[in-house]
């Protein structure tokens, strides 16, 4: 399918842009509210939310609680170098680039044909330091110096489904391998009863990390719905009660567990590893309506 679309992109007259990708198909839809913010959907799935006009502003609620962690991450507006293991529209990276200006950051997308879109429709701001690696998120990250990241985020889809080799023991052997001493590792991960996978991903990076957070909506997390977590590691103490103050705080407020409850969480669960890994499981339709 080729690449349809308005010939007039004017101010408050955006139209909608759809191409087929190298992952399905793909549409940036403008979002009436907000005057140069696009909303990018993969074959009907909100893939990402951008603000050309304010790349702080974080609409999805999973991307503002991984907003959370990169404000935390360092000072406010030190620079950091930083990982993103799944381009999309570049919103955390973006937001990166406004809120600590000067960092340094890798993206890794696979998907070629999507980053030229992106990068042809919501172009990034020249003096952001963003390099993107079109390269499969394992295979990229391999090539990450020992040591440099501050900041490993991992938020990899394909259709709408985390790749298995993306979830062992092995991948965040070497995402330990990448981050600097004390780094911390984020990551976005999707389930919905009876959270087998989420429970597997816990105890997966707490074979490889001394100290774990998940931050979820409260339904989820009682297996009720099916929706996203987000998972922070890292071998030094992780600022729980900071990261719980303003997860509490979003507009659809989220809860954090650590330490023994979320240990307790993982209901005896056992890591993955490479030879056992599978992906994700698929959404169920409802959760895009």
């Amino acid at each position: 399918m080729g690449r349809s679309r308005s010939p007039r992109r004017e101010r408050g007259a955006a139209e909608a842009v759809t191409e087929q990708v190298d992952g399905g198909l793909a549409q940036l839809m403008p979002d009436r509210e907000r005057a140069r913010a696009w909303t990018l959907l993969i074959d009907g799935a909100p893939q990402s939310h951008v603000d050309l006009d304010d790349p702080a502003h974080l609409s999805f609620e999973y991307q503002r609680r991984l907003g959370h962690v990169i404000d935390l991450a360092a000072p406010p507006g030190k620079p950091v170098h930083a990982v993103h293991l799944g381009g999309g529209a570049l919103t955390l990276a973006r937001y990166v680039a406004a809120t600590r200006p000067r960092s340094t950051q890798q993206v890794v997308e696979r998907d070629a044909a999507l980053v030229r879109l992106v990068r042809r429709e919501l172009p990034l701001d020249a003096n952001a330091r963003i390099r993107i690696r079109t390269a499969d998120a394992r295979a990229g990250l391999a090539k990450v110096p020992d040591g440099w990241a501050d900041l490993v985020i991992a938020d990899v889809f394909s259709g709408a489904r985390t790749p298995a080799h993306l979830t062992s023991t092995e991948f965040l052997d070497e995402v330990r391998r990448a981050l600097k001493p004390g780094g911390r590792y984020a990551a976005n991960l999707a389930d919905g009863p009876p959270l087998a996978h989420l429970r597997g991903q816990i105890a997966t990076a707490a074979a490889r990390f001394a100290e774990l957070a998940l931050v979820a909506d409260p339904t989820v997390l009682r297996g009720k719905r099916f929706g996203n977590a987000v998972l922070v590691a890292s071998d030094l103490p992780l600022p729980v009660a900071e990261l719980t103050r303003r997860a509490a705080s979003d507009p659809h407020p989220g809860r954090v567990e650590h330490g023994r409850s979320l240990t307790d969480f993982t209901g005896g669960a056992l890591p993955v590893t490479d030879a056992a890994a599978v992906a994700s499981p698929a959404p169920p339709p409802s959760v895009f309506r």
